[in-house]
This record gives structure tokens, C-alpha cells and sequence, in this order.
């Protein structure tokens, strides 16, 4: 395993940094399974004098993860990594990252001894939600990656405060729900099952709900006890304006391939956006067809006000409230709601994705699924890391 991610992290440096693998240093094979990853730095930048550690001894258990995991979060929070850190710490900062990822011990059964009745608790209050609200389905998916994308899958974004009071997470729904979920689970699991959890099978449920695919989802998340900055959040979320060089390079930074991303974007066949979010793309992008630029146009006017900056459309004109592939045929009539839609189908190199998973719904039901176990992955805290709230909403006491 360690030797798979050695290799994973040396060809990533070789061929996205212009840093060569081999300048990192080499992972050597000792008795019984275990590795030792010859680091040739002298000290990190800034604060942490590593100079005197030259030999890194990693195994694969959960100690040796949860610390792995406890590095990486401390070492990125505090600014110790930047992009001008030196090759060796950057190498060292993705072997933690691939480490905490790929390693973590995340189980579909974790909760079959512990809470057996979680995952019905939460497909019921999920299930409940939708009937209710259609759109609710759509929010908790993008509540969960909103949660992902900012230091992993760790139910920070539900915390009150700054992240979720973050420019954009302002139009962030959902909380509710998961909090109402949380009290049943707590009624028959007291401390059990975390809230970064029960994010991610709402997720699930939700799309589910909606007419989607189902798939097995790892467990054994734990909670975050603190919160992410607005600055965080808005360095680590793609916009509604991103290219599609900036869409790649975001997601990639996650661990996530193209392939993930144009899958993961087919999300938006269910869901609204609020006309702030796309104004500029029907008014300015040639890249749009003029019909629908001009039914858009009534809704959301050129000039801005509060009210019209919240009026909604519906990312998927076609079945707004189905998830099927119908996200992608629109693409390719240039019926992408946002301008970052459109960059998945624009003469660029996500093209043959779209057209495959297009005419493929089977395609894109694989590649969903596969995609959304691989971001429910991204830095989960596991082990004793952080802790399992009480309530969602706040760390505990």
C-alpha cells in the first residue's frame, strides 16, 4: 500500500511540479510490511524545525495514520505549507495527504455493531426531506461537498460561524435536516455516529430519492472541532466562473481525476442556482444558446438588485427534478446553467467525457458513483482525531 502511494506521490510531483520525484527522496522496504521513506530535507518552512528527523518510519495502523492525518491538518491550518515550500516538504505534505486519503480505515459496516439502525434513521429523515422539497435533495448533496472540499470530510461546514457564514456558503440549505437526523440517531446511539457521516449518507440518500444510483459509502468519519476561515473556503471552492483549467486544477488538488470532476459536475441535473450566479454567462458568453439565454433573461435581469440576484433557475431545464444524465445532452446544446457548466463541453479536453456519459447513462451512473465514494474520502479524520458532536451544530463542551 505505502509503496503504492510512494510511487502515486513521486509521478504526481514528476508530472505537475516540474519537481522531480527522485528529489524527494526514496521509500525503502523493510521485514513485515513496513516501509521507511528516506526524506532528504533539512526543515520545514517557518515554524517546525524537522531538520533532525531524516528518517521517516510509516506503517500502515490506525496510529500511524491518525498521526499522519494530525500533521497534515495542523501543518496546512497553520500555514507551515505554501506553495513556495521546499520540494522535499511539499513531498512530505502529500505523502500525509495520499496517506490520510488512501489509508484511513473508512468501513460500509462501521456502525453495524454500534448503531445498526443509523443508515434507516438517516434514509428515512432524508427520504421525508425530499418528499417534502424536491430541491432539499440537491441541497444536502451540495451540503456534503461544500463539507469536502474545504479540509475534508469532517462536518465543518456545519458548525455555526465563520465557514458557514463564508461568502460562498451563504446560499447553503440543508442544516436543518441534518440536525434533525442527528437528535434521532443520538436518541438510539448516544456519541456513536458523527456528523461528517451522517452527511455523507444523506448524500447518498438523497440522490436516491431523486430517481440516482445507490452505492456503498465508507464509514467511520469523525468530526472537526473547529471550523474553517472564510479565506479557506474561498480558496479551496471552484466558482460558477471557473475554467476549465481552474475546475481541473481544483479538483486534482483534491486527488480527483477530470473523469471525477465532469461526473461529479453531473450533479447539477438536479438543484437550482440563483441568478447572481449565472447573470454574466447569459448576458456575455457567446458559448450559449440564444433561446435559452433569452428564457433566462425575464427571470434575471442584466442589472442587479437583491431581489433578482436570488431569483432561481433550474440547473437542468430538461428533468429538474430527476438525476439522470440529461446534465450532459444539455451541454452539448449549450444549455449549461453557469459558465463553469459550460467549460465542461467547449472544444476542451472534458469534450469525449460528455459526450461518453451523455449517451451512457449506465457510464454515468458508474463514474458518479465511483466519484463520490473518491471525495467522501478526501481527508477524513479517523481514529482520535477530532471527536463525535453531540450536535451538529457546535463541538462539544
Amino acid at each position: 500500500m505505502l509503496a503504492t502511494i510512494w510511487r502515486r506521490t513521486l509521478r504526481f510531483f514528476d508530472q505537475n511540479s516540474g519537481i522531480h520525484g527522485n528529489q524527494l527522496g526514496f521509500l525503502s522496504p523493510l521485514d513485515g510490511g513496513q516501509y521507511e521513506a528516506y526524506l532528504g530535507w533539512s526543515k520545514f518552512p517557518r515554524a517546525i524545525n524537522m531538520h533532525a528527523m531524516s528518517i521517516l518510519s510509516l506503517q500502515s495502523t490506525a496510529e500511524e495514520r491518525t498521526h499522519m492525518s494530525a500533521l497534515q491538518t495542523t501543518a496546512i491550518s497553520k500555514g507551515y505549507f505554501t506553495m513556495a515550500a521546499s520540494a522535499s516538504s511539499l513531498g512530505l505534505l502529500m505523502l500525509a495527504a495520499l496517506l490520510s486519503t488512501a489509508t484511513a480505515q473508512l468501513s460500509p459496516t462501521f456502525y453495524d455493531t454500534s448503531c445498526p439502525r443509523a443508515l434507516s434513521i438517516i434514509k428515512s429523515g432524508v427520504t421525508a426531506a425530499v418528499n417534502s422539497e424536491a430541491r432539499m435533495g440537491a441541497s444536502l448533496l451540495r451540503l456534503h461537498f461544500h463539507d469536502c472540499f474545504v479540509q475534508g470530510c469532517d462536518a465543518s461546514v456545519l458548525l455555526a460561524g465563520n465557514e458557514r457564514t463564508a461568502i460562498p456558503n451563504l446560499s447553503l440549505r440543508g442544516f436543518e435536516v441534518i440536525d434533525n437526523i442527528k437528535t434521532q440517531v443520538e436518541a438510539v446511539c448516544k456519541q456513536t455516529v458523527s456528523c461528517a457521516d451522517i452527511l455523507t449518507v444523506a448524500a447518498r440518500d438523497s440522490v436516491v430519492a431523486l430517481g440516482g444510483p445507490s452505492w456503498s459509502v465508507p464509514l467511520g468519519r469523525r468530526d472537526s472541532i473547529d471550523a474553517a476561515s472564510s479565506a479557506q473556503v474561498a480558496n479551496n471552492l471552484p466558482s460558477s466562473t471557473s475554467s476549465l483549467a481552474q475546475l481541473i486544477s481544483a479538483y486534482s488538488s483534491k486527488g480527483l481525476s477530470a473523469t471525477d470532476m465532469v461526473a461529479l459536475s453531473g450533479a447539477h441535473t438536479i438543484g437550482q442556482a440563483q441568478c447572481q450566479s449565472f447573470r454574466n454567462r447569459i448576458y456575455n458568453d457567446t458559448n450559449i444558446n440564444s433561446a435559452f439565454a433569452t428564457s433566462l433573461q425575464a427571470n434575471c435581469p442584466r442589472t442587479s438588485s437583491s431581489t433578482s440576484d436570488s431569483s432561481l433557475a433550474p440547473l437542468d431545464t430538461t428533468t429538474p427534478n430527476a438525476f439522470d444524465n440529461a446534465y450532459y445532452s444539455n451541454l452539448m446544446s449549450q444549455r449549461g446553467l453557469l459558465h463553469s457548466d459550460q467549460e465542461l463541453f467547449n472544444g476542451g479536453s472534458a469534450d469525449n467525457i460528455v459526450r461518453n456519459l451523455a449517451s451512457n447513462p449506465a457510464a454515468f451512473s458508474s463514474a458518479f458513483t465511483t466519484a463520490m465514494v473518491n471525495m467522501g474520502n478526501i481527508a477524513p479524520k479517523t481514529g482520535t482525531a477530532g471527536q463525535i458532536r453531540l450536535s451538529c451544530s457546535r463541538v462539544n463542551s
